[in-house]
C-alpha cells in the first residue's frame, strides 16, 4: 500500500512539496514555498499533451485523446517544438478541454517568453494537482 506522501507525490511530483503535506502543511503554502527547480521538476513527471500517461493523466486528458489522428500529430509536432523553446513539457489543466482548444492554447503561449511562460506552466500545474487532491480526498 502506498504511503500518504507517495499519494501525495501522484497529485504533484515533488517529493518536497509531498512530505511538507504529508506533515500536514497546507497544499497551497507548501506549493508557494516550491522553487522553479522544484516546479520543473514536477513538470518532468507529466506526459506530453496526447500521449498516454499514468492513470490521472489519461482521466485528464480522454477528450482531448478522441481527436483526429491529424489534430493529435499536430499536437505532438507543437509539442516538440514547445519542448525545445522552454526545455519542459507543456502543461495545460486539460480536463473537459478538447485537443483543438488545447492545440490553440499551445500555440498560443508558445509566443510567451521564458519566465512568463513558466508562471502560466505552474498556474496550470497548480490546477491539475488541486484535481488530483480533490480526488484523493473523496476516495
Amino acid at each position: 500500500m502506498a504511503s500518504n506522501e507517495d499519494r501525495l507525490y501522484a497529485c504533484l511530483a515533488n517529493r518536497r512539496w509531498a512530505r511538507s503535506v504529508a506533515a500536514g502543511q497546507d497544499p497551497d503554502r507548501a506549493m508557494d514555498g516550491l522553487t522553479d527547480d522544484d516546479w520543473l521538476e514536477a513538470m518532468r513527471a507529466h506526459p506530453r499533451i496526447g500521449e498516454r500517461g499514468g492513470a490521472d493523466s489519461t482521466r485528464e486528458q480522454s477528450r482531448a485523446m478522441q481527436a483526429s489522428a491529424e489534430t493529435l500529430a499536430s499536437l505532438a509536432a507543437e509539442n516538440r517544438r514547445y519542448e525545445e523553446r522552454f526545455g519542459h513539457v507543456f502543461l495545460i489543466f486539460a480536463s473537459d478541454r478538447g485537443a483543438d482548444e488545447i492545440l490553440a492554447e499551445l500555440r498560443r503561449r508558445i509566443e510567451n517568453d521564458p519566465a512568463t511562460e513558466l508562471a502560466e506552466a505552474k498556474r496550470e500545474l497548480r490546477k491539475i494537482a488541486h484535481l488530483r487532491l480533490e480526488r484523493l480526498r473523496a476516495s
